[in-house]
């Protein structure tokens, strides 16, 4: 059987990555981005919901009475 070449293994590798590197460069160079981005301003309505004007109270298990 005879012996796989890997002689040019890490040619291939490296080319592949810098061909990689360079389609990536391209297509970030070819996006547009804003000049100056402000954040918009979020208008929050207030929900007025039942228990919001009302006094509630949790009871936990250890504060009931004992029966």
């Amino acid at each position: 059987m005879p012996q796989l070449d890997t002689s040019t293994w890490l040619v291939t590798i490296f080319s592949m990555i810098l061909t990689l590197f360079i389609m990536m460069q391209l297509k970030v160079s070819k996006h547009s981005f804003h000049p100056n981005p402000e954040p918009l301003e979020v208008k929050s309505s207030k929900h007025t919901t039942p228990w919001e004007t009302k006094w509630t109270k949790i009871y936990s298990p250890l504060s009931l009475p004992q029966r």
